[in-house]
């Protein structure tokens, strides 16, 4: 699917951001490394062996379980999980995020007709920000308009949605969100908003 499929009344596009316009382990991985590199430096423990750790356990069971494991595995003392949090949140990356390259695409295509670009996305404001502060946007940057759920209701509850058509003088109709989540649908069926998986674009 391209910009040209897409109904050409929709005036603005709502994009989620982890696992839509990049994909989220590129930053979870980064901050895995830096952490495993922090607990070489204070305990010796050994900086691969970490992040392969943390990786596996990643792709196998969740980032939730992700230090229960080091604690389990290597040790890990529990006063290093407040760290891990705290960088989860505030890290600084080795390496900028990229954009899907067809997600680059079509935030392109949308820019270039002239039409709105939002990121409304769940999860921490502080650690979401940081994460698109750290993306390469190629010059989007500009053109984009964020807003953090948390700061009013998480997703699937609608009171950002509704927050944005407000502060933009939107119609609901106008709009289209590119979802990859149960959350985003529910939150597109209750405002009354069409939507597509992002799948579709990648």
């Amino acid at each position: 699917m391209t910009y040209t499929d897409i109904d050409k009344r929709k005036k603005a596009f709502i994009f989620e951001l982890d696992n839509v316009l990049y994909p989220e382990k590129d930053y979870l991985f980064q901050v895995y490394y830096l952490f495993a590199s922090l607990l070489e430096y204070a305990e010796l423990i050994d900086a691969k062996e970490t992040t392969d750790l943390m990786i596996n356990t990643y792709n196998e069971e969740g980032a939730a379980f992700v230090f229960d494991r080091l604690k389990e595995k290597l040790n890990v003392d529990e006063k290093y999980r407040g760290n891990l949090n705290h960088l989860l949140i505030t890290a600084k990356l080795p390496l900028k995020l990229l954009l899907y390259k067809n997600m680059l695409n079509l935030l392109q295509e949308i820019v270039i007709d002239r039409k709105k670009v939002f990121i409304v996305t769940n999860g921490n404001p502080e650690q979401q920000l940081n994460k698109i502060k750290q993306t390469e946007w190629h010059g989007l940057e500009q053109y984009l308009v964020a807003y953090f759920a948390e700061e009013t209701m998480p997703k699937p509850e609608p009171d950002v949605i509704d927050q944005l058509l407000n502060d933009h003088n939107l119609q609901r109709r106008e709009i289209l969100i590119i979802e990859n989540s149960e959350n985003d649908r529910l939150c597109a069926d209750v405002c009354g908003i069409d939507y597509i998986n992002a799948n579709n674009f990648l």
